[in-house]
């Protein structure tokens, strides 16, 4: 992989962060006229840390959860991914480095409907190249971590807003990314099976898990050690 490192997988070393973003900006360009959701951010996240991304719809907050996970490139500035500018990868490095490095726990769950939760969790192993019988064992490990043991042959339409999500997070972990980048995801959960993820984040993080959250909700947000506010495309921290 042209000046990534071998494994693909960022790391924290003694002091440098996990990740960095020099003046990044983000335009868009919607034909006659030039929309800037990003303005030179600043930002520097460190290996373990609990933070949550903070800032109301329109804010640029997924703009900037999208090129934190590598789902987007800066249109000026530099981002750092472990030490590694990610301007410098192709369409398939940048792929490998976003698979190796990142779990992502969508909203809206993201499950595959006509799939059990053990296939659903086990699919980004088969990207990765994984065989069946060892992809399907690491699925079943992360389920059974996240309490959903007895639910391997359930289908999403089976299962309750919170075990789908419990899914998602076991799906975000099986890959075992050093980063777990969670996009709103309390907010199609009540009260009770939002604080129950909330608490599984808090338990990930205390295992030595980089978590980053996006949220437009204070509360949620007040969960992590540390928020970084957005508006109108700029940070605020």
């Amino acid at each position: 992989m042209t000046g990534a490192p071998a494994s693909g997988r960022a790391s924290g070393t003694a002091g440098a962060p996990l990740l960095q973003l020099e003046g990044v900006s983000r335009i868009y360009d919607m034909g006659r006229v030039q929309v800037a959701a990003l303005h030179e951010v600043d930002l520097v996240i460190h290996a373990g840390e609990f933070v949550a991304v903070i800032g109301p719809s329109g804010s640029g907050k997924s703009t900037l959860m999208n090129i934190i996970g590598c789902l987007d490139r800066p249109t000026t500035g530099t981002y750092r991914l472990g030490g590694q500018d990610v301007a410098e990868l192709g369409g398939d490095d940048l792929a490998h480095v976003r698979g190796r490095n990142v779990g992502f726990v969508f909203q809206s769950y993201d499950l595959l409907p006509r799939t059990t939760a053990l296939e659903n969790v086990a699919t980004p192993l088969l990207y990765q190249g994984v065989g069946r019988r060892d992809r399907m064992a690491r699925a079943r490990v992360a389920l059974e971590r996240l309490g959903l043991g007895d639910r391997l042959d359930h289908h999403p339409n089976e299962l309750s807003g919170g075990q789908q999500q419990r899914v998602g997070i076991a799906r975000a972990l099986v890959t075992d990314p050093p980063i777990i980048l969670a996009d709103e995801p309390t907010g199609n959960l009540d009260t009770v099976s939002g604080a129950e993820v909330l608490g599984l984040f808090r338990q990930l993080h205390r295992s030595g898990r980089t978590v980053i959250l996006i949220t437009h909700d204070a509360d949620v947000a007040a969960h992590a050690d540390r928020q970084i506010h957005v508006r109108d495309g700029r940070v605020l921290e």
